[in-house]
């Protein structure tokens, strides 16, 4: 998704980031509103390629058993982030514990402590995922943090957050598996190949 940055109007001093974005949110059925770092973007909606690598990327932690009594696999939830008093994203697919529901903070978004894992598959917004959303999920101390990325056909496995970044970064590319740390509740490990597969634009068919 393509991520475009929003200012607020301010006719009488500036309206609540959180107004504006869910104004915005209502405004634009189907785009992704986030505030990060302060700053409101606007995704459109995905390409059909996107949701074939999310649904491939789902299958092994359902598989492995991880949507289950102790832990749920999320599309779209909301995540409150620490770096401003307004901030949240919505990473594509996240791994919570499963009372996730008793942490709502604000905003239909949970606090980061019931997070596990978060995913981002990226699109023309691929900076974003590799830049900015490093540091916000690892301010918010979200232990995984994977990456897709399908521009450079690789998986990025960023683990043990450490202030704004991640002490580890693991890039996997197409032949090899990405394993996923333990601590998430179960032995999950990423097919690469498949997932850049799933995701590579579909060429087109001539009409006839």
């Amino acid at each position: 998704m393509s991520a475009a940055a929003v200012e607020h109007p301010c006719d009488d001093g500036p309206e609540p980031l959180l107004v504006t974005a869910n104004r915005l949110a209502e405004q634009n059925p189907g785009h992704r509103v986030e505030i990060i770092g302060g700053v409101i973007t606007v995704a459109p909606p995905p390409d059909g390629p996107h949701a074939d690598a999310l649904t491939t990327l789902m299958i092994p932690f359902l598989a492995a058993g991880l949507h289950s009594t102790e832990s749920r696999v999320l599309q779209g939830i909301g995540l409150w982030l620490p770096g401003g008093p307004e901030d949240f994203a919505i990473p594509d697919l996240a791994l919570v514990d499963a009372d996730y529901a008793e942490h709502l903070i604000k905003n239909n978004s949970y606090d980061p402590a019931v997070f596990r894992l978060v995913l981002e598959v990226t699109s023309s917004n691929y900076a974003s995922d590799l830049r900015y959303k490093v540091s916000a999920y690892a301010e918010a101390k979200v232990p995984v943090y994977v990456i897709l990325d399908r521009k450079h056909g690789r998986v990025h496995v960023l683990t043990e957050p450490l202030g704004s970044s991640y002490d580890r970064h693991e890039v996997y590319a197409p032949g090899q598996q990405a394993p996923l740390p333990a601590s998430i509740g179960a032995e999950v490990s990423l097919d690469v190949a498949e997932l850049i597969r799933a995701g590579r634009p579909k060429p087109r068919t001539p009409e006839s």
